[in-house]
C-alpha cells in the first residue's frame, strides 16, 4: 500500500492559498513553497518506489533534487491530468527522514484538488488513480449521459431550423442545448483528469455559458413576445463575470490571480444573481397565464418546468455565498446536478415533441396556403389578362403590379360588335383575396354585356354588388371607343383619364356599391395619334419615406409616358396600393395603311 504523504503537506482551502502567496525573487511570480519532512526508507524495498502528487503547476523536489515537473512553472499553465506519478531512483531513496518540496505557480485560487501527495509503488499508485478517476468521474457520468440526449435533441432542432428557417425558436433552442451539453460534457473531461489545458477547460465553459443564454430569447420568442430590456440588461451583466477572462487565460501569473480574486470576490456573485434571474425569464414570457393561447400552453408549461429547474440550481449558488450561510451547493450539487439533469432532459424532450407538432401543423398550414395561392394566380388571370381584345385602330399597353399575391385592382379589354371597343377598369376596396373575389365578381359580371351603354353597365354592376352583401365599394370606369376615335364614357367615382397630358373632365358619381344612382354619359373624341391613359388610385398614393404622396400632379406629369414607365415611377416612389395604368394609343393611319398594301 502506499504511504500517504499528505498530512505533512498542508491540504490548502483556496482562503488560505491565497493568504500565503509571496512573491518570489525572480520577478513577480507568484510562488508558494510548500516543504514537509518524511520517512522514505519504506519505499527502499519496492520494485518501482515513485511519488505521486496531485496539483497544478509545480516542481518536486526531494533532499533539494528536481524530480520532475507537472505544467509550466513560468506561466502557472497547466493540464486537467492533475494527477502525476514521478519516479524515483532507489539510489537518491534516502535511509532517515527526507524532505519533500514543492515550487508551485498558481494562476487561480482555485488549486484543484488543492495538492495532496501519496508514496509507494508506481503501479499501486496508477491503480489508486484509476480509482480516483472513477471516484470523481461517476457521479458527473449520468448527467452527462443525459445531455448527451440533449445534444441528439440540439441536432434535431437544427435540422428543423435549417428546413424552416422562419421559425427562430428552433434555432435558439438548440443552441441552448449544446450550450448545456458542451457544459456537462467539459465537466465531465476534467473530472476524469483528461490531458488537455486548463485555459482550452476554462474557455469552453465560458463561451458554453454564453450559448445558453440564447434560452430566455427562446422563452419570449415561443410566447411571440418581444424580450423586455431589462431582460437584456440581467443579460449583459451575466457577462461581467468573463471580463478578467483574457487575464486570467493569457496574461502572467501575477495578474491572472489578481483576476481571479476579483472575480471570485465581486463577479461571480453578480453573475449567478443574473443568471438567477434570467432563470425565472420563462414566467415573465408566459404572465399572465390567461393571455397564453390554448395552442401555446403546452409548450409554456414545459418552458415553466424548465424555468424552475433552474431557478432551485440557483438560488442554492447565490445562498452559499451569503455570510453565516452552510454551504449548500458544496453539501448538495453532486444530488442538484442529477435532478437538474432528468427535469432537463425530460422537459427538453418535451419541448422537443410538441415544437415538432407545431412544425408539422405549420408545414400543413402552408400546404394549404399553397393551394389557395394558386387559386389565388388563378384569379389573378382573370382580374389581369395577359391576352388583350382589341380593334385595329388601337394600341394598348398594360402594367398591373398588385400589393400583394392578389389584388383588387382589375380591367377588360374587349372587343365589341360594330368595331367597338370596351376598356373596363376598377379598383375594390381593401386589399389582398377578399377584394380579389369581389373584383372576380364584378369582373362575372360584365360577361355578355356588349349590347349595354357604359352607363348601363355601371348600374349593373352596381346593383350587382349592392344584392351580393359582400361589403364594400369599387370606383369603377367604363369607356367605350368607337373606329372614328369617339370615346362613350362613365365613371363610378375612379381617377379621370388623361390624354395630352391634361386631366379629362368627366362628371363623377358615387363608387358602385354605395348608392342605387344613375351614372352619366360622356363624351368625346380621339385625333389621331392621341393617347387616352387610365390609372388606378395605387400610383396617386403612393408615398415615400417621409410620407410624402406621389399625388396627382406628378401623375398628371407623366401620363404621357409608358404604361410600364408611370407603374415603375410609382413603384420606385413607394407603392401602397394596387397600381393598375392602361395606356391606349389611337392609330387609324396603321389601319389605313395595312388596308392598301
Amino acid at each position: 500500500m502506499p504511504a500517504t504523504i499528505s498530512p505533512g503537506l498542508p491540504h490548502l482551502s483556496t482562503t488560505a492559498a491565497g493568504s500565503r502567496i509571496p512573491n518570489s525573487s525572480c520577478g513577480d511570480l507568484p510562488r508558494l513553497w510548500i516543504r514537509c519532512h518524511v520517512d522514505l526508507g519504506v519505499l527502499r524495498t519496492n520494485a518501482h518506489p515513485a511519488i505521486q502528487i496531485a496539483g497544478t503547476a509545480y516542481q518536486l523536489f526531494v533532499e533539494g533534487r528536481l524530480i520532475g515537473t507537472s505544467g509550466d512553472i513560468r506561466t502557472g499553465q497547466y493540464s486537467e491530468n492533475l494527477i502525476r506519478s514521478f519516479s524515483l531512483s532507489p539510489a537518491i531513496v534516502p535511509v532517515g527522514s527526507a524532505t519533500i518540496a514543492l515550487r508551485v505557480t498558481m494562476r487561480s485560487l482555485d488549486l484543484r484538488p488543492l495538492l495532496g501527495a501519496d508514496a509507494g509503488d508506481a503501479q499501486i499508485l496508477d491503480a489508486q488513480r484509476a480509482k480516483t478517476v472513477i471516484a470523481s468521474a461517476s457521479p458527473e457520468l449520468p448527467d452527462a449521459i443525459c445531455y448527451g440526449f440533449v445534444g441528439v435533441i440540439a441536432l434535431l432542432l437544427a435540422i428543423l431550423y435549417l428546413y424552416d428557417r422562419s421559425r427562430l425558436e428552433l434555432l435558439l433552442l438548440s443552441l441552448a442545448c449544446v450550450g448545456l451539453s458542451i457544459l456537462r460534457l467539459n465537466e465531465l473531461c476534467g473530472s476524469a483528469f483528461l490531458d488537455y489545458p486548463w485555459w482550452l477547460s476554462t474557455l469552453i465553459w465560458s463561451v458554453a455559458n454564453c450559448i445558453i443564454l440564447t434560452q430566455p430569447w427562446f422563452f419570449f420568442r415561443v410566447a411571440h413576445r418581444r424580450v423586455p430590456v431589462f431582460i437584456w440588461i440581467f443579460g449583459a451583466l451575466s457577462q461581467l463575470d468573463f471580463l478578467p477572462l483574457p487575464f486570467r487565460l493569457f496574461a502572467g501569473p501575477a495578474l491572472s490571480l489578481r483576476a481571479s480574486a476579483i472575480n471570485d470576490q465581486w463577479l461571480s456573485p453578480i453573475f449567478l444573481g443574473a443568471l438567477l434571474v434570467l432563470s425565472a425569464s420563462p414566467f415573465a414570457a408566459f404572465y399572465p397565464w390567461r393571455h397564453v393561447p390554448q395552442r401555446l400552453r403546452p409548450l409554456a408549461i414545459a418552458c415553466l418546468f424548465w424555468g424552475l429547474s433552474d431557478v432551485l440550481w440557483f438560488t442554492i449558488a447565490v445562498v452559499s455565498f451569503l455570510p453565516h450561510v452552510p454551504d449548500f451547493w458544496t453539501l448538495w450539487r453532486t444530488h442538484l446536478l442529477e435532478v437538474r439533469a432528468v427535469t432537463n432532459t425530460a422537459v427538453l424532450v418535451s419541448l422537443f415533441g410538441l415544437l415538432f407538432r407545431e412544425q408539422r401543423r405549420t408545414t400543413e398550414e402552408r400546404a394549404l396556403l399553397a393551394g389557395e395561392l394558386q387559386a389565388a394566380r388563378e384569379i389573378q388571370t382573370l382580374l389581369a389578362p395577359t391576352d388583350l381584345e382589341s380593334i385595329p385602330c388601337l394600341r394598348i399597353d398594360v402594367a398591373f403590379h398588385p400589393m400583394r399575391e392578389v389584388g383588387g385592382d382589375f380591367y377588360l379589354c374587349r372587343s365589341l360588335p360594330g368595331g367597338r371597343q370596351r376598356i373596363l377598369l376598377g379598383d375594390v376596396s381593401g386589399k389582398g383575396t377578399a377584394a380579389a373575389m369581389t373584383a372576380t365578381l364584378l369582373i362575372g359580371a360584365a360577361e355578355r354585356r356588349d349590347s349595354d351603354s357604359p352607363p348601363m353597365l355601371l348600374e349593373h354592376l352596381n346593383s350587382v354588388l349592392r344584392s351580393s352583401r359582400v361589403g364594400g365599394f369599387a370606383t369603377c370606369l367604363c369607356a367605350d371607343i368607337d373606329a372614328d376615335g369617339t370615346v362613350t364614357l362613365a365613371n363610378a367615382g375612379h381617377l379621370p383619364p388623361y390624354t395630352r397630358g391634361d386631366e379629362i373632365a368627366v362628371p363623377a358619381a358615387l363608387p358602385l356599391g354605395v348608392s342605387d344612382s344613375p351614372y352619366d354619359e360622356h363624351r368625346f373624341t380621339l385625333e389621331p395619334g392621341d393617347t387616352l391613359t387610365f390609372l388606378s388610385d395605387g400610383v396617386a398614393e403612393a408615398r415615400n419615406a417621409t410620407g410624402q404622396l406621389f399625388g396627382f400632379d406628378r401623375a398628371r406629369e407623366i401620363s404621357i409616358q409608358s404604361a410600364d414607365q408611370i407603374a415603375a415611377a410609382a413603384q420606385a416612389y413607394g407603392q401602397q396600393d394596387d397600381i393598375t395604368v392602361l395606356k391606349l394609343q389611337f392609330a387609324p393611319a396603321a389601319v389605313a395603311a395595312l388596308g392598301a398594301s
